[in-house]
């Protein structure tokens, strides 16, 4: 492996930052940024916009003025992710690369999917290019964290998400009261762009049947998820805003009978098998990288008990005291990585060790 300087290091960062401009319409692709270097001025740069279009690297060439072409001979392009070595919706981007002639390439980190895995970066150095492969390599994991859980864990990664009390309590009882009032409008906007990144949202029966809930994200420009619901015994009234058949929504349930209407799937659950690796592993079936579980207390816990999870957001209103109502998950074999403000709340961040 090449000895990384800081200046790499710059370039890679920046290669990051075009990277996290697909978020949300990359899907089932990585986010991937590429950055063509030569004589220390970036000469192209790109990003993976639209899964179906160009790759980065692709976009990176393109964007090379005609008059600096003669450059990439001698140039180092700082990629994101492995360029891959297989025909998909596009040709493979090493192969874009040894026919530039590239002098060097920087790449963060290997592309496990077994249709690349290695693959490109051998294919390079067989055409005599110089690869150095691991810089910044956890950022970029942690930037594609869906794309690296649907390939090596064969499922979705999964986000959970709450709002809580500063005592710890999600909601009220419901006896006669109203919903619990935790976030703010500052906060719902930042809840609907995590919505937008995801490529399905989860809740169960009680939140469906209490909330009433659209999971859309009116509140942020971007694509809604796939709506999953878990109804076990089948109790969910046809009126609810998740079977107006505005967008596609799959219900889990072992009551597969009911006529929902357009836009509405179910899947019949087993009675032998575990349900959260039921609903997991039809998501990555269907090829859904992403979910976020926004359902109550008993479905975020289910979650949590089966240790099928890999990041936590958990807003807490400081403010406000409720002394008694329905408890906030409990998470367990979980590492706080950050917190930040969001309007009037804090926003903690855990991940699954």
């Amino acid at each position: 492996m090449s000895a990384f300087s800081s200046v790499d290091e710059l370039y890679m960062s920046r290669a990051l930052q075009l990277a996290r401009c697909g978020m949300g319409s990359t899907s089932p692709n990585p986010m991937v940024g590429a950055v063509i270097v030569c004589d220390g001025r970036i000469i192209g740069e790109g990003y993976h916009i639209r899964a179906g279009e160009p790759h980065a690297e692709v976009n990176a060439v393109n964007s090379v003025k005609e008059c600096d072409r003669h450059l990439l001979e001698r140039s180092t392009i700082y990629v994101t992710l492995e360029p891959c070595s297989h025909y998909g919706k596009t040709p493979p981007c090493c192969d874009l690369i040894i026919a530039c002639r590239m002098a060097r390439v920087v790449i963060a980190t290997t592309d496990f999917n077994a249709q690349v895995n290695g693959s490109g970066i051998e294919r390079m150095r067989s055409a005599g290019i110089d690869v150095a492969v691991g810089l910044l390599g956890t950022e970029s994991r942690r930037l594609n964290g869906a794309f690296f859980a649907f390939h090596q864990k064969h499922r979705p990664f999964i986000t959970l998400k709450w709002a809580q009390s500063s005592d710890g309590f999600i909601d009220y009882v419901r006896a006669g009261q109203g919903a619990l009032k935790v976030s703010d409008n500052i906060s719902r906007i930042a809840v609907h762009k995590l919505r937008a990144s995801h490529d399905a949202i989860l809740v169960g029966t009680r939140t469906a049947l209490l909330d009433n809930p659209s999971l859309d994200v009116r509140f942020w420009s971007g694509r809604s998820p796939l709506r999953v619901v878990v109804d076990r015994k089948g109790v969910l009234p046809h009126e609810l805003h998740l079977f107006d058949g505005s967008q596609p929504t799959v219900v889990f349930t072992e009551n597969p009978n009911n006529c929902f209407g357009k836009n509405v799937e179910q899947i019949a659950l087993r009675e032998d098998a575990p349900l959260v690796e039921q609903i997991t592993g039809w998501l990555h079936s269907r090829k859904i990288n992403s979910l976020l579980v926004e359902g109550g207390t008993a479905t975020l816990q289910s979650f949590i008990d089966a240790g099928i999870w890999d990041s936590a957001r958990v807003e807490t209103n400081p403010s406000l005291v409720v002394t008694e109502g329905v408890a906030a998950p409990c998470l367990v074999n979980a590492v706080k990585v950050s917190e930040e403000r969001c309007g009037g709340n804090v926003v903690s961040f855990f991940d699954r060790v």
